[in-house]
């Protein structure tokens, strides 16, 4: 039986509709990945804002198509939660929405900072060096929309429950670390709210107002790190857009795409 009943799931697009009155929601038990489902929709020109939540994903896919799936959380659905929010989305410039998306989650699961959540640019939150969650944005062209418009689909996967790292490249931290009695239903309830509110905040509003938020939560800036195509150097923080400033040997380098993975030296590759 599915834990999101259909007082539960009203609740929530209640508070959600509070910022986007035609938004629903859906709740499944199983699914192949809400992002992929999603996608699908929008690719086939279907525009209205939803968010969806699953129990169970069992293609669930993070960032460059890695596999965000584990053994444990499909045998355990109380372990995970992971939903994707999608409607149309038109802001004058899309850079730093994952990172906007990744504040507003951080802010909501750890309000004043005391549980360590930080944000590992461009889309993972941690705690002590251990990952969280991960954020995968993905956008769609909508048939009969206007250029400057596309859906926009932001999944994110987050540890509720204790999980194994054995399998895993970055070793996992996990909610109830900090909140020993939460739930999906409740990291769902508190953090999708605003999400919603920060996503449309960013298509009016941008970046700028973001990046002093991000700061205080910047995982990288001071640490030494390697990039995936060799480069190491003196992680700076980021710039006004949302890219990441490295110091190498070359000189300062602003790092654009999200295809770059970056590490903490000494640390695997995520």
């Amino acid at each position: 039986m599915s834990a999101w009943t259909p007082a539960a799931v009203d609740a929530l697009r209640r508070a959600l509709a509070q910022h986007e009155p035609a938004i629903a929601v859906e709740a499944v038990e199983s699914i192949d990945s809400t992002n992929t489902e999603l996608m699908r929709r929008a690719r086939a020109g279907d525009a209205r804002p939803v968010l969806l939540v699953a129990e169970r994903q069992t293609a669930g896919r993070g960032r460059l198509g890695r596999d965000w799936q584990s053994a444990q959380a499909a045998a355990d659905p109380a372990a995970s939660l992971t939903f994707s929010l999608a409607l149309p989305l038109a802001p004058q410039d899309w850079s730093g929405l994952s990172l906007a998306v990744g504040v507003s989650v951080a802010e909501s699961l750890d309000p004043d900072g005391t549980a360590g959540v930080k944000l590992k640019w461009p889309n993972d939150l941690w705690v002590a060096d251990r990952k969280l969650a991960g954020i995968l944005i993905e956008t769609a062209s909508l048939p009969g929309a206007a250029a400057t418009t596309r859906q926009v689909v932001i999944g994110i996967g987050l540890n509720v429950g204790a999980r194994e790292g054995e399998a895993m490249r970055t070793p996992p931290a996990w909610l109830r670390q900090w909140q020993p009695e939460a739930t999906p239903q409740q990291a769902l309830v508190s953090l999708a709210p605003p999400l919603l509110a920060e996503v449309l905040r960013f298509a009016a509003q941008g970046f700028a107002p973001v990046l002093p938020r991000f700061e205080t939560r910047d995982a990288l800036r001071g640490r030494e790190v390697v990039l995936s195509d060799g480069q190491a150097g003196l992680c700076e923080g980021i710039g006004p857009g949302g890219e990441l400033r490295v110091r190498t040997p070359a000189g300062v380098q602003a790092i654009h795409s999200s295809e770059v993975s970056v590490r903490p030296r000494g640390m695997a590759l995520p």
